[in-house]
């Protein structure tokens, strides 16, 4: 399996639970009930799992070792890109926490404050994996060079 198999797994994890996410914001407007469990099991997950293993893990590794390369230009841009597109998730994420304390202290606006950025997450996931998976990681790959041997007799990718 490449690298970048694992990461695209872990996608599949994440388009799940933003699914979740999405239907409590559509159900929000058409209702005004908050599951606040869901809510906050979902910011749970997206900082957990999403944010601090999946997200680490790109920027830690992958991101970090493809900017010390010499990447074309477009390449570059989408690196660039994809960094920041990660600060934008934790903004709207940290947006969707103030809303939750709000709705926590019967505050005015708080369920609505709670769908934008639901909505927002719900939007921006999808495309920014698309980025990923479908224009990213397999020419990031390219940067790499293959060397020595797997157990099984298979190529290991190295940096």
């Amino acid at each position: 399996m490449e690298p970048i198999g694992l990461l695209m797994t872990e996608h599949r994890l994440i388009e799940r639970m933003i699914k979740l996410l999405e239907k409590e914001s559509v159900s929000i407007r058409q209702t005004g009930e908050v599951r606040i469990a869901l809510i906050e099991a979902s910011i749970d997950f997206i900082r957990t799992y999403a944010d601090k293993t999946h997200h680490m893990k790109e920027e830690d590794i992958l991101f970090q070792d493809l900017s010390r390369k010499p990447l074309a230009p477009e390449h570059r841009k989408i690196l660039d890109g994809l960094f920041a597109e990660h600060n934008e998730g934790r903004k709207h994420v940290g947006l969707l926490i103030a809303g939750k304390e709000k709705y926590l202290k019967n505050e005015t606006g708080a369920n609505n404050e709670m769908a934008v950025n639901m909505e927002f997450l719900a939007r921006f996931y999808p495309a920014h994996i698309d980025k990923e998976d479908n224009h990213f990681f397999e020419p990031a790959m390219h940067y790499f060079t293959k060397f020595g041997a797997g157990g099984d007799g298979s190529e290991v990718p190295g940096v």
